[in-house]
């Protein structure tokens, strides 16, 4: 059965690819398959047809998701420091 995305969903998922996320890790994510992606990205020729405010959003969802990371590091070498 074809599943049917909606095109600000298909514009991101090229947004993503565009800013470096690989066709493997779009795919585990969201379980889009390899080939619909790169169709997707010949349709919509690599975020052209993005908003800046979209191109902005996701920027902003790969540093909030890195900060979360920073920070559960900073935690884990806190605990660390509490038992010296």
């Amino acid at each position: 059965m074809k599943e049917y995305y909606e095109e600000n969903f298909k514009k991101q998922i090229v947004c993503l690819y565009s800013n470096g996320e690989t066709l493997a890790d779009i795919n585990r994510r969201y379980g889009i398959a390899k080939s619909t992606v790169k169709e997707w990205v010949k349709r919509y020729n690599k975020c052209s047809l993005i908003g800046e405010e979209e191109k902005e959003l996701i920027v902003l969802r790969k540093k909030v998701r890195q900060l979360q990371i920073d920070n559960d590091i900073l935690k884990q070498a806190a605990l660390i420091l509490i038992k010296m």
